[in-house]
Order: structure tokens, then C-alpha cells, then sequence
């Protein structure tokens, strides 16, 4: 039987479409997927999404024990401040891909992925050094995101504090319509917003509140749908379909984050550094289609790669997709083409993201 957040019964009060997603019953939209996604990219859209892990590392050598496990450098954190960061093992392939917030320096707040939470910590407790200790919260918080260019216009009357002070990848403790909450300025949307960790046993009023809120800015709650649609507009990836423990940063793109000096992986990764044997592109199809998860990727008639994520993007009005691919070149304008139930569709790479936003309402 698959997990259910807090939020289940409001979902379904909602009228939500529930489906079961990396083991959890999920809403996939409530109205739409089209409108829950163009809310989000135009007004607001309130996503449940209390299926992720939490775990907490404490301890006077918490941070040291980050660094080992993760490959971004921890060290650069100060309090209140977030990064983006992987789990890789000793082949270098990625086990998963989280954001750490340094609530203390000897305490660090940790958001991994639903599907892999229970393998993520099993990881993460038999590779834990030093003085420190891994806490499994994920069932005592719930987590929303609120999303868009007016976040913070709803958001902004239920909390007690000005949400001007708090910068991107940032976190704070405050209180969300009379429910202690951790307010971090984060997202998966591309849009401006907010991840608010809330106790799971008093999420149902904060829910409440903060949808009543969301309507009045004009937002809708928005579902996996529309979330998936929204995040591969921006260029993110998803753990699970766009990268696995075979895909190294490198690969994926993602060697931004590997800056580290200690972790696990580090002499794998610094052999394949130069030259990885594919990378992950952005496609814009040239012809009507979407690109499926899976679907042969080919270059001159000669296969290169397949397809990892595909949608047609609301924003955009295009048919837009990921896939790894092999040989040179594959700077943008390359081009490619994508064989969809046997037909070759004409495709060229494009730089990610596909979407950013302009400007953002609110502070």
C-alpha cells in the first residue's frame, strides 16, 4: 500500500486525481495540468509535497560528515544559508540529489528525494564519520512549496517576518498562520517561492490558510503535473529519469556542485572529469512530438543517445525534451533526430533552461 501525506484527505476534499508516485499517493492535478502550470508561471500555485525525506545531522563534526558524504563544499555555508548538492558513490555515479541547510554548525537539515529517502539514509548512516549523528525526520515534518511570481504576496500576511529579509537559498524558523514553521526560499518551478516545513501533525490548518491566500493572489494547488511540466521548463532534473547511479555530474551536467575536497567518489570523478563519454542536452523538436522517455536520439542516422524527460511547454508553446548524447558536437543548434514509434523527427539542441523567469512580484 502506498504512503500517504497529512494532506491526503484535503487533496481528496479537493477533488485532486490521486496517483501513486515513487510510493506515495500523490495529487497529479486538481483542475488541470495546463492551468495549475501556467498559475505557477503567472500568479501562484500551492504544491503538497510532503513525500520528501528530511534528515538531520548533529554533532561537532556534522559538518565534516557532509563533506564527506556530499560532493558540494559544505564549508562554504553559513548559518541560515542552503546549497544544491549530490550523494555519489565510489564509481562516481550519483546515489541522489538533495539541498543541505546549515541550521547550526554542528547541526545541518537535509531534503532528499521521496523515492529514495529509506536507501538515502541507509547510504548515508553506513558512510557516517566522526562525531556526528544522521536523525530521520522525514515523517515528522510536512512540506509545501508555494511557487510563483506572487509567492510572496501570498505568503507574505501569514508569517512573522518580512520575506524581503530572506535571500535565495536561505532558511529561518517563523511562524505560519500560528504553526511553527522553517521558511526556506528555495524551489523546482524555475519561479520565485518558497519550501515551508511545517509539523506533520499541524500542516492541515497551515494548508488551509495558505490556499485560502494563493486563491486570493489568483493561484491555484498545482500537482505532480504541473510541477514536472514547470521543473523540465527550467532545465531541472529529475532523480530516477534524468540521471541514476550510473550518471556521473559530469554527464549530467552537474559539476557545478562537485567542489568539494573530501567526498566520496572524489578519485572516480576526477579520472572522468575530462572528456565524460555523454552529456546531457537540451532539445527543441522541429516537428510535432513529444519526446518520450527512452526514445533513440540519433545523429546522422547513427544512433547517440535517448531521450531522458519530454514535454510540450506550456510556456513556450514547443515541444521540448532532455536526452544524453554521445560524440561531438553538441553545443546548441546541433542537429539532431528523435525516433518516436519508429518515425525520425528533427530535433536541435538548445541551451538550458528553456524557460527563465523575468521579473518576480512582491518581495
Amino acid at each position: 500500500m502506498a504512503h500517504r501525506t497529512p494532506l491526503y484527505d484535503e487533496h481528496r476534499a479537493l477533488g485532486a486525481r490521486l496517483v501513486e508516485f515513487g510510493g506515495w499517493d500523490m495529487p497529479l492535478s486538481y483542475t488541470s495540468a495546463l492551468e495549475e502550470h501556467r498559475a505557477v508561471r503567472t500568479r501562484c500555485g500551492l504544491f503538497d509535497v510532503s513525500h520528501m525525506g528530511e534528515v538531520e545531522l548533529r554533532g561537532p563534526g556534522a559538518m565534516a560528515a557532509m563533506a564527506r558524504l556530499a560532493t558540494n563544499d559544505v564549508h562554504r555555508l553559513a548559518d541560515g544559508q542552503a546549497q544544491y548538492s549530490l550523494l555519489c558513490n565510489e564509481q562516481g555515479g550519483i546515489v541522489d540529489d538533495l539541498i543541505v541547510y546549515r541550521l547550526g554548525p554542528a547541526q545541518l537539515f537535509v531534503v532528499v528525494n521521496a523515492a529514495t529517502t529509506v536507501a538515502d539514509v541507509a547510504w548515508m548512516r553506513a558512510h557516517l564519520t566522526g562525531e556526528a549523528s544522521l536523525d530521520d525526520q522525514s515523517d515528522a515534518w510536512a512540506l509545501l512549496a508555494l511557487q510563483g511570481p506572487r509567492a510572496a504576496r501570498a505568503l507574505g500576511p501569514l508569517v512573522g517576518r518580512p520575506l524581503d529579509t530572506l535571500a535565495s537559498f536561505t532558511i529561518r524558523d517563523d511562524v505560519l498562520a500560528g504553526c511553527p514553521v522553517r521558511v526556506a526560499r528555495t524551489g523546482y518551478t524555475g519561479e520565485d517561492g518558497f519550501e515551508l516545513f511545517v509539523p506533520a501533525d499541524q500542516v492541515v490548518p497551515a494548508w488551509r490558510a495558505l490556499l485560502a491566500r494563493v486563491r486570493d493572489e489568483g493561484g491555484l494547488p498545482a500537482g505532480l503535473a504541473a510541477r514536472d511540466t514547470l521543473r523540465l521548463e527550467a532545465g531541472l532534473l529529475l532523480y530516477g529519469t534524468d540521471m541514476d547511479a550510473t550518471t556521473t555530474p559530469w554527464e549530467a551536467g552537474l559539476g557545478w556542485v562537485v567542489k568539494g575536497t573530501e567526498y566520496i567518489g572524489r578519485a572516480a570523478l576526477e579520472a572522468a572529469r575530462q572528456g565524460p563519454r555523454r552529456r546531457l542536452v537540451g532539445l527543441v523538436m522541429d516537428e510535432p512530438g513529444v519526446p518520450r522517455h527512452g526514445a533513440p536520439v540519433l545523429r546522422a542516422g547513427q544512433r547517440v543517445g535517448a531521450v531522458t524527460s519530454g514535454t510540450k511547454s506550456p510556456t513556450l508553446d514547443s515541444f521540448i525534451g532532455l536526452a544524453y548524447v554521445s560524440g561531438e558536437p553538441t553545443t546548441p543548434g546541433t542537429p539532431l533526430t528523435v525516433e518516436m514509434r519508429g518515425k525520425p523527427l528533427r530535433a536541435h539542441v538548445v541551451a538550458r533552461p528553456f524557460y527563465r523567469r523575468q521579473t518576480k512580484e512582491g518581495a
